[in-house]
């Protein structure tokens, strides 16, 4: 099983969640991050350093956000493995829970 990032990393990107990662499955995009799935190896530690609560086991990724995991799947083999904590986005408190990011994603 993998955990997949969903929408309210979108315009956030906390990178808490990489800091802890033991296998370094996290990718780096413009306004957000995605798991590797063929990397992560469900340690699920991540998943509570996650200010925003916006990373989830695959069966467990919430109702409509299911296209996720082939987003995740998809982007992370076209961005760059990141493995240490930088600064959130600056204007990542603003964005925390606001609905209906996916069109804002950065590719």
């Amino acid at each position: 099983m993998t955990h997949v990032v969903t929408e309210n990393c979108i315009n956030c990107k906390h990178t808490d969640c990489v800091e802890v990662c033991p296998v370094d499955c996290f990718h780096e995009g413009p306004n957000f991050l995605v798991i590797d799935p063929d990397e992560c190896i469900d340690c699920t530690l991540c998943v509570e350093e996650c200010p925003v609560g916006a990373i989830y086991a695959q069966d467990d990724v919430p109702a409509g956000q299911e296209l996720f995991l082939a987003l995740n799947a998809e982007l992370a083999r076209q961005w760059p493995v990141i493995d240490a904590k930088i600064p959130a986005m600056p204007e990542a408190a603003a964005w925390d829970g606001r609905p209906h990011k996916l069109p804002l994603l950065i590719r």
